[in-house]
């Protein structure tokens, strides 16, 4: 048994055939696209003279999306999938230690009680208690949370046995009494475990009362300490797991509250910044070897997930060089169709898997674990003198001693001192001064998107990482089900995404000689997907700005590179439906990314682009603004029936009017031109690219003209928008009339 392998891959080689044709095909298509934009510089000037700005622009943004189109083939040139064989793992005693990481940064967007959810679900983990140490960091400092751990502390001494007893994977307590299926099939009839989960259920009620009631009594009393979020010193609270006096005779893991010292005059560097934190208070605490990475909301649906990443990470083939693991992120929450494509489809079904096939996927900021070592940068620790070891790592003696040091259970037995003492030390805004921390030490500063970066650099420095996928989601989260939120989430994902592009980190360039050429594209994909925003502004607006005045860009219909267009755009489309089919979408939820992606490129990625501009000029600084997790019932209904929730920032809403009505104008004055000029057969293309535009985008005109609930488009900003862009395109026909 030992010999036997505890994971195994499956390369997916007809999918791989599949992609590698249409790679072929698609390319081929391109060159000739290609060809017959360059022909037409070379026509006399007389011929070109009034096309060439919107060529010119027409053809940039072909030039774009081929290039996009290039970087996201290496995603698809050899997907894998892995099994896992966690029966093989050696006994309890002999598994390594691991740390949990949850951050919070403000209990009103990010629910206390919801939180507590996935602290207790992440100390119910099917894993040693004794080797498991559950760490919360809470940089709101809320004694509204800190009242919230000690008694979800108090809870999980009834619930982890609970679990343990009955062998329940569920261990999230809120999803496990939401259910209406029971899947402790075993022992579903059995008296007993009727009657304590009747108990156990009532005291998750109490539990639940005594933590809404402490926060509405202190939002009553307003008598908070730590009310300044930006401004409190450091907390620290160890909570450690006790014997239980019953005859499951076992022990909770350690809870560890941390909340770290914040002030105005220093950066706190957002999530990377109190994920440092975490990593060097637990080091002098429990320092287990491999450290498991939560989102607040993202709670363990299945008590396994310790153990198949342990499957890899145990693996003597692979280990020395794997930093970490990787889960998908999966969503209790979404809607069959997805309106808004919160269950990042692509990423997780498609493009981590692809990666995967390479070196591995990226880090996605939940769900993932990690090897504690790995994020102590290229410094070999070993013979190093301790004068560079506190140049890199700070001043603590005690931390830099846990550099070296085995994980042992009772690392934290040295009493009061040593928690009033080192982890305040190691948790103020000031102990990172001169080190490098940030930089070449834990997750990476520059950039809001810390997940990305970092994961990069641990490719860049010979660290490999796997997916895996097990059939039953190991983490569940709350996915954003309302437009505002969904395009506001997306900005600063892609602020964050395309400033790595244009920095020193820019994987096409700083890559090349750390990792293999198609992994960098897989990197520089990412940094450079949200360029969309592009050629879809030019694609929304120059053909049908010509077609209003009869010039044509593509070629009429008959001509033989017409077809090539065509077999471009139909090659692109069942890509894509092929994707999503194979992925078990529908043609439905198909059509609804084609949507999503088309407002998401003339919004999100758009001011995504400006906003990591600006910060690269030095106009901008960086911010970081938590995604409400906060539920609206009346906007989760909406999300539920597939309607649109409109009641967004008027940034988001007024460019989809503007190029809504810019389609409508111009294909009806279109039409008009071609019923009393002619050229139907010139102007097919840009005919049907407005007219693609306005079916595609037909929820919006539903929103704006037939919808009567509050979700509806406001009729004051329509009104708005609508006059000033028919007022524009009024100008702009004066003007090619001079």
């Amino acid at each position: 048994m030992e010999d036997s392998p505890l994971h195994s891959s499956h390369v997916h080689k007809l999918l791989l055939v599949t992609n590698r044709v249409h790679m072929l095909l698609h390319s081929t298509a391109l060159c000739f696209i290609f060809y017959y934009r360059f022909s037409f510089l070379f026509q006399p000037p007389h011929t070109t003279e009034s096309l060439l700005f919107p060529w010119l622009l027409v053809f940039a943004s072909e030039i774009i999306l081929s290039f996009i189109w290039i970087l996201g083939r290496a995603y698809r040139w050899r997907p894998v999938s892995r099994t896992v064989f966690p029966e093989r793992l050696p006994e309890d005693h002999k598994l390594p230690a691991v740390d949990v990481f949850i951050c919070t940064a403000d209990h009103t967007k990010e629910p206390t009680f919801e939180v507590m959810n996935t602290v207790l679900s992440a100390m119910a983990l099917d894993y040693p208690p004794e080797k498991l140490n559950v760490y919360l960091s809470d940089d709101g400092g809320s004694s509204v949370t800190l009242h919230a751990m000690r008694e979800a502390s108090n809870f999980a001494r009834l619930w982890i046995p609970f679990c343990t007893r009955y062998r329940i994977k569920s261990r999230c307590p809120k999803a496990f009494f939401s259910s209406s299926d029971d899947d402790e099939s075993d022992f579903v009839r059995s008296s007993l475990y009727v009657e304590d989960k009747k108990q156990i259920e009532e005291k998750y009620e109490a539990f639940k009362e005594k933590i809404v009631s402490f926060r509405d009594n202190m939002a009553i009393s307003r008598d908070d300490p730590t009310i300044n979020v930006q401004d409190h010193p450091p907390s620290i609270e160890v909570m450690e797991g006790n014997i239980f006096d019953d005859a499951d005779n076992g022990k909770i893991p350690r809870l560890v509250y941390v909340s770290r010292e914040k002030r105005p005059s220093h950066p706190h560097h957002f999530k990377a910044g109190a994920l440092n934190v975490l990593l060097r208070v637990s080091a002098v605490i429990s320092n287990s070897p491999y450290i498991l990475v939560l989102d607040c909301d993202m709670f363990c649906n299945d008590p396994s997930s310790a153990r198949y990443a342990m499957c890899f990470h145990l693996d003597p083939k692979i280990s020395s060089s794997l930093a970490f693991v990787q889960f998908p992120q999966k969503f209790y929450n979404v809607s069959k169709n997805d309106i808004y494509n919160s269950q990042l489809r692509s990423i997780f079904t498609l493009q981590w898997r692809g990666m995967d096939g390479l070196k591995g996927p990226v880090m996605s900021g939940t769900g993932f674990y990690i090897k504690r070592v790995s994020l102590c940068g290229n410094l070999t620790i070993k013979g190093t003198d301790l004068t560079q070891l506190k140049e890199y790592f700070g001043s603590s003696n005690e931390f830099i001693k846990s550099l070296t040091q085995n994980y042992t259970s009772d690392s934290a037995s040295g009493g009061n001192a040593l928690l009033e003492g080192e982890t305040h030390l190691l948790a103020s805004c000031e102990y990172e001064i001169s080190t490098k921390w940030g930089q070449e030490v834990g997750f990476l500063y520059d950039s809001v998107v810390e997940d990305y970066l970092t994961g990069f650099i641990l490719h860049c420095n010979g660290w490999t990482s796997v997916f895996c996928e097990p059939s039953r989601p190991q983490f569940l989260g709350s996915a954003t089900t309302n437009l505002n939120d969904v395009l506001i989430q997306g900005t600063r994902w892609y602020s964050g995404l395309f400033e790595n592009g244009i920095n020193k980190y820019c994987s096409l360039i700083y890559g090349p000689s750390r990792m293999p050429v198609l992994q960098r594209l897989c990197f520089a994909e990412l940094t450079y997907f949200p360029l969309y925003c592009f050629p879809l502004w030019c694609f929304a607006t120059i053909p049908q700005l010509c077609l209003l005045h009869g010039i044509p860009l593509y070629p009429k219909v008959g001509d033989p590179f017409f077809i090539i267009f065509v077999f471009i755009f139909v090659s692109a489309l069942l890509n894509h439906l092929e994707e999503v089919l194979i992925t078990g979408g529908t043609l439905h939820k198909w059509m609804n990314e084609q949507r999503i992606w088309m407002m998401k490129s003339i919004t999100c990625h758009l001011y995504g682009c400006l906003d990591a501009l600006l910060k690269k000029v030095g106009i901008r600084e960086a911010n970081f603004l938590p995604t409400n997790k906060v539920a609206d019932d009346e906007q989760t209904q909406l999300y539920q029936m597939d309607k649109y929730d409109f009641r967004a920032s008027s940034i988001f809403i007024a460019p989809m009017l503007a190029v809504i009505t810019i389609n409508i104008c111009c294909f009806l004055g279109g039409v008009y031109r071609a019923v009393f000029v002619g050229s139907w057969d010139k102007m097919f293309v840009q005919f049907f690219i407005a007219g693609f535009i306005i079916t595609v985008n037909y929820p919006i005109i539903e929103g704006l003209v037939i919808r009567k609930d509050k979700g509806r488009i406001s009729k004051l900003l329509a009104m708005c928008v609508i006059i000033a862009t028919m007022i524009l395109l009024g100008c702009f026909t004066l003007l090619s009339c001079v």
